[in-house]
């Protein structure tokens, strides 16, 4: 169970952090936050990776084999790279609408779907 709300925990996190990180440059469409200036920008998405640390911070301590939980540092890395494209890749796609998915995209997933094979795999 551990493992399961490691994973839970670092996709809520990843929304904020995708948030934080690119919601910004979608602020054009919200004309009261669009006024903002650079260090408005900044606190602002400063506020919203304080929520992105509250969830990172307890799904590493949850999956991390050194408190209890399933995973090593390589994969607990592994899996938030994998949950941060997942998510980033929704929210582009599906919220922020500003980008098409495109072959080499998916391409690109699957490589980084062999990396997490290599890495949890135990040789």
């Amino acid at each position: 169970m551990r493992g399961l709300y490691c994973v839970l925990l670092l996709t809520l996190s990843n929304i904020f952090m995708t948030l934080a990180w690119y919601g910004h440059l979608q602020l054009k469409q919200y004309p009261m936050l669009a006024k903002l200036s650079l260090w408005g920008i900044v606190v602002l998405s400063w506020g919203l990776a304080f929520f992105e640390y509250i969830f990172q911070v307890p799904a590493n301590r949850l999956g991390s084999n050194e408190t209890g939980g399933p995973f090593s540092l390589f994969e607990l890395k592994t899996i938030q790279e994998g949950v941060s494209l997942t998510v980033f890749t929704l929210i582009t796609v599906f919220f922020f609408k500003t980008d098409k998915l495109a072959w080499n995209h998916l391409v690109g997933f699957a490589f980084i779907v062999i990396a997490v094979f290599f890495i949890f795999r135990k040789w």
